[in-house]
């Protein structure tokens, strides 16, 4: 999935960041409001992991600005108010989640997922498709029975081909959600990690190239 960090505090923003990037996800980072609405004006994410009390726009702003814009990014708010008043205040401007700080790494990365799935058509928790069964909350593909070893840019890439339940997925798409902004669109990084997931999944070949158009999982 491709998820937005907006925190002022640079330790703990790169510090979720490295922690979302190992579960898979592309990672990008905003340290103020007015940063993260410039990133979520050009960027379709399925996550904003957003801190409330941001320099230069609020981040209730932000929150109200992302529900308005009517993108699909599901958002997950934190906090070091942990009173009952300011989890319904964050929850009334749109938020879809609530975490209060400090937090556990691990309760933010399932939340995180949790939200992933609500952000885009509902598809099942584990995903099955061409004799393959992905498993995202643990990150685990099998391919008629045998464990598959992938690495994080091929699991998230299959991910998302599994997710279109058959439909084509351009390499654009794929780039977008597998790779953070960083990522430089001429290094035909799709195509190798295509190539690499062919390889790792073995005959009969299930990924198949459309040309001109993208992949897809036949």
């Amino acid at each position: 999935m491709r998820v937005l960090v907006v925190e002022d505090e640079l330790l703990l923003a790169d510090a979720i960041a490295e922690w979302l990037r190992e579960e898979t996800h592309a990672v990008d980072l905003a340290h103020d409001g007015e940063a993260a609405l410039e990133r979520i004006a050009v960027n379709d994410y399925d996550v904003v992991v957003l801190d409330r009390d941001l320099p230069r726009v609020h981040g209730d702003d932000v929150c109200r600005e992302l529900v308005a814009s009517e993108r699909d990014a599901r958002v997950l708010m934190l906090t070091a108010a942990a009173q009952l008043d300011d989890r319904v205040t964050g929850l009334s401007l749109g938020a879809d989640d609530y975490l209060s700080k400090p937090f556990a790494f691990p309760e933010l990365a399932a939340r995180v997922l949790a939200l992933g799935r609500r952000s885009r058509p509902a598809v099942p928790p584990v995903l099955r498709r061409a004799g393959i069964t992905l498993d995202p909350a643990r990150r685990e593909v099998f391919r008629n029975g045998r464990f598959v070893p992938l690495a994080k840019k091929e699991f998230a890439v299959l991910t998302e081909l599994m997710r279109a339940n058959g439909n084509v997925v351009s390499a654009e798409q794929l780039l977008e959600k597998a790779w953070d902004e960083h990522a430089d669109p001429f290094t035909g990084a799709v195509r190798l990690t295509i190539l690499k997931l062919r390889r790792k999944l073995a005959d009969p070949p299930v990924v198949e190239t459309v040309p001109g158009v993208g992949y897809r999982i036949s």
